[in-house]
């Protein structure tokens, strides 16, 4: 660090999947997603590494403490995306006890990422990014996350939710997108009754993680707040 070399770095869309056959190893966890958000540079080489996943279970956690979450049985969500970042969200979820659905548009996507997940296929399944297959799964879903970026800014007006899907009655929305602050996810889940909530504690969660990654330090997350909410 003092030499000026980069000893780190973060990758973000769509550039999580892409950057994989640049590095020279990845990290156990980061080669079971599948995807990258963290490089380090370790004896001169360059490691991948995925603090995505456990920077969302983490908020993911907290947010339903706070919330007062009726643990069920039987944990089912829906995953929106087919991307690292909903690679990430569903390995966080299947090692956490949930039986994954996920909703991907192209069929050749969702072949991809099932393979990446062979191993959890008892608890990871996908169907059309439609709004029928989404409407079956309402009587046991709990939980729904956006792991895609529709809603991001500048385009806040959009949702990847479609305007004639009611929401379930008694599921938890989650947003990766953070900015902006409220999505149109988010309001419009709120606004059904639901408890949502955006992915800025996840933002922090993950770049935590890796900050210590990079230096051995374990930096506040109040402070990371703090930072994020000022900017």
């Amino acid at each position: 660090v003092h030499s000026g070399e980069i000893t780190g770095l973060n990758v973000t869309i769509p550039f999580k999947q892409t950057v994989i056959p640049l590095l020279d190893d990845l990290t156990p966890t980061a080669k079971a997603i599948g995807a990258v958000n963290t490089i380090s540079k370790q004896n001169g080489k360059l490691i991948g590494e995925n603090t995505d996943s456990a920077g969302f279970l983490a908020d993911l956690q907290k947010f339903l403490a706070k919330v007062k979450w009726e643990r069920k049985e039987k944990k089912n969500a829906l995953v929106l995306g087919g991307g690292g970042s909903a690679r990430a969200i569903s390995y966080a979820l299947v090692n956490d006890g949930w039986i994954v659905t996920l909703a991907i548009r192209r069929p050749e996507n969702a072949k991809d990422f099932l393979a990446q997940f062979s191993d959890y296929e008892s608890r990871i399944s996908s169907i059309k990014y439609q709004n029928n297959a989404i409407r079956s799964l309402f009587p046991h879903l709990q939980l729904i996350v956006n792991a895609t970026p529709v809603g991001m800014s500048p385009k806040i007006e959009n949702s990847p939710w479609s305007a004639d899907l009611s929401f379930p009655q008694k599921a938890v929305i989650y947003d990766l997108v953070y900015h902006p602050h409220d999505t149109k996810f988010v309001l419009d889940a709120r606004a059904a009754g639901l408890p949502a909530i955006t992915g800025l504690g996840m933002l922090v969660e993950q770049a935590a993680l890796a900050f210590e990654l990079w230096t051995g330090y374990d930096v506040p997350r109040e402070h990371l707040f703090t930072a994020v909410e000022e900017t």
